[in-house]
């Protein structure tokens, strides 16, 4: 195989160390909570080199925004029912599988963390928003085109995935389906 089949493939060493970082990242999160652990610690927990992480990384804040990026912004493809309703309720339903499934909580608490912690936080904050506004705005072109009239983004934001990251980040209840269905009713 040549380098450039190499490069090219899918996966391999570097997405299986990525996922093993990841998933130490968000199990240390869970445990401990934002700033209460080493890259050597993630790196001992993944099973790679500290020098990995920083080779790849270079700092642990650039690891941490890495994992609330990818991981918050995973929604791909974009639902595509046939209308702006159920596109919506199909795309906070994912959402809402997302940051409630194993490791929800903790991506989200370390959201909240990093954008409280530097110019970098607030990098991870606007590239957060920006994709999400991004995969809306998808949703959104596709509703024009059928005639029909979308919400801006900010108001889905506002009015669809604030109240469920409230609901999730204090507990304040489940995100069942009449729950979400109920949120994107409101904003349309």
């Amino acid at each position: 195989m040549d380098d450039q089949q190499r490069a090219r493939r899918p996966g391999g060493r570097s997405a299986r160390v990525r996922a093993a970082v990841h998933q130490a990242v968000t199990g240390l999160i869970s445990e401990r909570g934002y700033g209460h652990f080493t890259v050597g610690e993630v790196a001992a927990r993944a099973g790679v080199a500290d020098s990995s992480i920083y080779r790849r990384w270079g700092s642990l804040e650039n690891l941490l925004t890495d994992v609330v990026v990818t991981r918050l912004n995973a929604q791909s493809p974009m639902p595509d029912t046939g209308s702006l309703a159920g596109d919506l309720r199909a795309y906070a339903a994912a959402v809402a599988r997302e940051i409630t499934g194993p490791d929800g909580l903790a991506v989200l608490r370390l959201a909240v963390a990093l954008s409280n912690n530097g110019e970098q936080g607030l990098r991870a904050r606007d590239a957060f928003l920006s994709e999400r506004t991004r995969q809306l705005q998808s949703i959104f072109d596709r509703a024009r085109d059928r005639g029909e009239h979308p919400p801006d983004a900010l108001g889905v934001l506002d009015h669809i995935l604030a109240p469920m990251y409230i609901r999730v980040l204090f507990g304040a209840g489940p995100l069942t389906p009449d729950y979400i269905d109920a949120l994107v009713d409101r904003v349309l």
